[in-house]
C-alpha cells in the first residue's frame, strides 16, 4: 500500500475533512491531497491553499516571537511575571517566570483546564464568546482563581500562560500580538495565506469549523470559540504554511542557532516519551529524538504537524472537524517511517 492509499483509507474511515501534506528531507513533495469542503452551505471543495484554523498549534509561534524578543533583550527567561505585566493577578506566586510560562510549569489556573473540563462551549455561557477579541479579553476568565499547584513542581497543559506570554509580547514589541507574529514570524517564513483572523469576518479561502452530530447534522463553530484567537492558539494558515514554518525554524532563519536549539529542548516531561521545550512538543523513542510536532484541538478544529529530525520529512495534517487529524498523522506516520 503506497501513501496516497493509507490516507484515503483513513479519509474513508473516519470521514476526513481538511488538507494533507507531506515533504521529503529535500523538500519534494510526498504527498498533497485535500478531501471533503470547506464551506458545506456553497458546497466549496477544501484546497491545499485552503486556510484552515490549528488551534492550540499555534503556541509554537507564541514561543518563537518571545525568543525573538529575549535575543533582543528587551525581556529574558527569568523576567517574573508579576514585575512585567501590570494586571492583578492576586493569588499568582510572585516568582513565576517566562520560562515557566513556556513550559507550562508556571502553576497558574486556567481558563480552560483540559484536566477538568471536557466542554469548550461551557465557557461562553457567562462570557460571550463574540466579546473576546483581545489578549486581555481572557483576562477576567482565570486572572481571580487560586493556583493550581506550586511554581514548577509539575506539567500542566495550560493555555492562560501562552495568553499571559501574548501579553508579555505585546509590552515588549509594542504592538499587538498578532501584528508582531505577521511581521516577525509569518513574513519572514513568506506564510503568505497566515493569520489571526476573526471567526464573523473571515477572509476567502478560508475554511469554516465543522461540528458533526451523531444524527447526521451538523454546525459551525462560530459560536464554540472565541471571536478572533491569540497567543495560545487560534491562527489560520495553510499546510504550505506550516511547512515554510519548519523550514525557517531549522534553518535559523526565525531564531539563532543557539535559541532554537534551546527552544526545541526537553524541558519538561509529561511521560517517557513525551516532552515539551518551548512551544514544541517533543516525542523520544529509545533515547532518541523522534520528531518535534504541534497539534491543536478545538470544536470544529482538529490539527497535527511534526518533523522528523533524522530525515528533516514534515507531515502537516489540517482538518476543519473536531477529530480526524490524530487518525491521519498516526496513519500517515506509520508508513513514512517503516
Amino acid at each position: 500500500m503506497n501513501l496516497r492509499e493509507v490516507v484515503e483509507g483513513v479519509q474513508h474511515e473516519v470521514g476526513f475533512s481538511g488538507a494533507v501534506l507531506v515533504e521529503g528531507h529535500d523538500g519534494s513533495l510526498l504527498l498533497n491531497e485535500s478531501y471533503s469542503f470547506a464551506n458545506r452551505s456553497e458546497q466549496l471543495a477544501n484546497t491545499s491553499s485552503t486556510r484552515f484554523g490549528i488551534a492550540s498549534g499555534c503556541k509554537l509561534f507564541t514561543a518563537i516571537a518571545v525568543l525573538q524578543l529575549i535575543e533582543k533583550g528587551t525581556i529574558s527567561l527569568d523576567t517574573k511575571v508579576k514585575d512585567y505585566l501590570q494586571y492583578d493577578f492576586q493569588h499568582f506566586d510572585e516568582e513565576i517566570t517566562i520560562h515557566h510560562l513556556l513550559t507550562h510549569t508556571a502553576g497558574i489556573p486556567d481558563y480552560f483546564d483540559e484536566e477538568t473540563m471536557d466542554d469548550f462551549e461551557e465557557l461562553w455561557i457567562q462570557t460571550p464568546m463574540y466579546r473576546i477579541r483581545r489578549l486581555e479579553d481572557f483576562l477576567p476568565l482565570f486572572q481571580h482563581l487560586p493556583m493550581k499547584s506550586k511554581v514548577g513542581e509539575r506539567f500542566h497543559y495550560n493555555n492562560a500562560g501562552y495568553i499571559l506570554l501574548g501579553l508579555i509580547v505585546e509590552q515588549a514589541s509594542q504592538s499587538t500580538f498578532d501584528e508582531y507574529v505577521v511581521k516577525n514570524i509569518f513574513q519572514k517564513a513568506d506564510m503568505t495565506s497566515a493569520g489571526y483572523f476573526e471567526l464573523d469576518a473571515l477572509p476567502a479561502n478560508t475554511a469554516q469549523g465543522y461540528i458533526d452530530f451523531e444524527d447526521g447534522t451538523w454546525k459551525t463553530n462560530i459560536y464554540s470559540l472565541p471571536a478572533k484567537g491569540g497567543s495560545d492558539g487560534g491562527a489560520f494558515i495553510t499546510v504550505h504554511d506550516m511547512a515554510k514554518l519548519w523550514d525557517a525554524l531549522m534553518s535559523y532563519s526565525l531564531l539563532t542557532e543557539e535559541t532554537t536549539k534551546l527552544l526545541l529542548t526537553p524541558h519538561a516531561e509529561e511521560d517517557e516519551e513525551d516532552h515539551y521545550g518551548y512551544g514544541v512538543w517533543i516525542k523520544i523513542r529509545n533515547n532518541a529524538i523522534f520528531k518535534y510536532h504541534v497539534m491543536g484541538y478545538d470544536p470544529g478544529v482538529s490539527f497535527h504537524s511534526a518533523y522528523y529530525p533524522d530525515s528533516s520529512r514534515k507531515v502537516v495534517v489540517c482538518s476543519n472537524k473536531s477529530e480526524g487529524a490524530f487518525d491521519m498523522m498516526i496513519e500517515i506516520e506509520g508508513e513514512i517511517m517503516k
